[in-house]
């Protein structure tokens, strides 16, 4: 057993301590290269901040995936295919984020390369070849709809994570929740290398978090959000969208439903409003949650206990008894969250919970 558990617990650690240790090398180039977000009406941080911090999760996510493979060959890429459109999309959409971040791209530009990296992911074998029928049995997909489909949810969940990257350890949460989940969710029904892939990435985000918690040090700009949304979103397609379950087409929709329904009510409220989808606002829910008088640090930590409780249902659905001991964390944490405005204790101040 012990041997079995160390490729997992290696994958985890590796790039836990990685982008730990990348963080203050990266932080220092930032504001020798002046890649620092300055505050504007929107955005709720009061000084410059560097924003290069997704170069420290991308390098320690690269790090712990190349390290395993290396210590035991096959092990995370038992198959060529859909694992090397994975990497393939990922880094592309890496690549693109720190361009976004050295000299920022207009909005089409960003889209049509995020669809061409979607492209390249689907061509290597990254694609939702069939969908669960809540009657029974499958709904196979024809080319003509599966290519199309996965590129829509490649790029669509790739911009959700991008846009919820509001507040100070927001984005990185919430990447790291739905990444455990799908870790866990992977590890139950007997899919070691996507759960290798998302130890890499829960790993890699943890240590960025040290970081980017309330008040950030750094931020991890369109290089980080941009490849944590892509490697969720394909993870889901090549993991847990081929579950053969009846509830399979929604729980990849249940571990990133925030990220999800933030950035739909958002293109919504624009669409009203006529305004460009891709434009700014103060919108989205951690605003909302800040107009309402919580701080950054409760708000963040409401919209985890969110997170949090639609994973624990989407365990559930998927027969994981852990799925309970989630629900109930969730409930307790917005039971705590929400507290402090019904008690009237709410803090508007940024560096109180």
């Amino acid at each position: 057993m012990r041997e079995q558990l160390l490729p997992y617990l290696v994958t985890l650690l590796v790039a836990w301590l990685a982008t730990d240790l990348l963080i203050p090398w990266v932080t220092l180039a930032a504001y020798r290269l002046g890649r620092v977000d300055t505050p504007d009406a929107r955005k709720v941080h009061t000084v410059p901040i560097p924003r290069l911090g997704g170069i420290a999760i991308f390098f320690g996510f690269v790090c712990s995936v190349a390290l395993v493979e290396w210590l035991t060959p096959g092990q995370l890429f038992p198959h060529s295919g859909p694992y090397l459109g994975l990497v393939a999309g990922a880094a592309s959409i890496f690549l693109l984020g720190i361009a976004d971040d050295l000299r920022p791209l207009p909005a089409k530009v960003k889209l049509l390369v995020q669809i061409a990296a979607a492209g390249l992911a689907v061509y290597l074998g990254v694609r939702i070849d069939f969908l669960s029928n809540p009657s029974g049995g499958l709904i196979l997909l024809p080319p003509m709809f599966a290519v199309p489909l996965t590129v829509f949810w490649l790029v669509g969940i790739t911009n959700t994570i991008n846009l919820i990257d509001g507040l100070d350890g927001l984005a990185g949460g919430v990447s790291l929740i739905a990444a455990s989940t799908t870790a866990l969710i992977a590890w139950q029904t007997h899919q070691p290398a996507i759960t290798l892939l998302a130890l890499a990435l829960m790993g890699a985000t943890i240590g960025f978090l040290r970081y980017n918690w309330n008040p950030a040090k750094i931020f991890m700009g369109d290089s980080g959000s941009l490849f944590l949304g892509f490697t969720l979103a394909a993870l889901s397609v090549i993991g847990v969208l081929k579950l053969v379950a009846t509830a399979a087409l929604l729980v990849p929709v249940l571990i990133l439903g925030v990220p999800i329904f933030d950035t739909a009510f958002a293109i919504v409220r624009r669409a009203m409003q006529r305004q460009p989808i891709f434009s700014p606002d103060r919108g989205h829910l951690h605003h909302r949650l800040l107009g309402l008088g919580f701080s950054q640090r409760r708000s963040v930590l409401i919209i985890y206990g969110i997170c949090l409780l639609l994973g624990g249902i989407a365990l559930t659905l998927t027969g994981i008894k852990e799925g309970i001991v989630v629900l109930m964390t969730a409930v307790g944490l917005l039971v705590w969250g929400f507290s402090g405005r019904i008690f009237g204790t709410a803090k508007v101040s940024n560096t109180e919970p």
